[in-house]
């Protein structure tokens, strides 16, 4: 793929970029976001593997048939469950703040569990990319006993940086991201009534921060 072809992909999936041809730095962080989202090496260099995946990525939103306009974020390239979601839950990684999480690396730890595959199915990364987990088709494993009818939307962060103290580490860009998203999910899924923190099922302090005090809280 040439630069253009690169930019256009990147356009093609909800990344702020010029399609100019040019190679600046506009399109290497889109790269490299792009690339974290993936579980590849976030190196800005658009090699045989990151190509293979943005092929698939453009494919998947292509094939999507959802009827909702293409969202600002790299959403719903997957198919929409059938099962009747009426909750969304916010959750964070427990991980100290500023420290990169990958959707792989979270996939390792739950994978490690004896889980099929990763808990939750969309990971807000720092810089506010919106990742994949597990597809909303499937049940997730996120809330002992509230998985059935629920999404799970996890953070990356929600410890302070001596790694035990709970604190909303959200960035700005994961705020922001984090809230577009999760209206996207709701316009999605009409049934939803509600969004919630994983603390309102559990004495864990997860998400670190009072969801039916934030804005989170408010959509429905």
């Amino acid at each position: 793929m040439n630069t253009r072809e690169v930019q256009a992909a990147l356009l093609s999936l909800g990344y702020s970029l010029t399609a100019d041809g040019i190679a600046g730095p506009k399109t290497k962080t889109a790269i490299q976001a792009f690339q974290r989202g993936r579980g590849l090496a976030a190196d800005g260099v658009v090699g045989p593997q990151t190509t293979k995946a943005l092929l698939a990525a453009v494919a998947e939103r292509t094939d999507s048939k959802s009827t909702l306009p293409a969202p600002s974020l790299p959403s719903f390239a997957q198919p929409r469950a059938t099962r009747a979601i009426d909750e969304i839950i916010i959750h964070c990684t427990a991980t100290p703040e500023g420290r990169p999480v990958s959707v792989e690396t979270i996939r390792g730890w739950h994978k490690a569990q004896g889980w099929k595959d990763i808990g939750y199915h969309w990971v807000v990364l720092l810089d506010g990319t919106v990742a994949p987990g597990r597809p909303e088709a499937e049940i997730g494993s996120h809330v002992a006993g509230h998985n059935t009818g629920t999404l799970g939307v996890v953070y990356v962060g929600g410890v302070a940086a001596d790694g035990k103290t709970p604190k909303d580490t959200r960035t700005p860009a994961q705020e922001a991201a984090l809230l577009a998203h999760v209206k996207a999910l709701i316009a999605r899924y009409p049934t939803v009534k509600k969004v919630t923190g994983h603390n309102a099922y559990s004495s864990k302090a997860c998400p670190s921060f009072d969801v039916r005090k934030d804005e989170l809280g408010h959509l429905v």
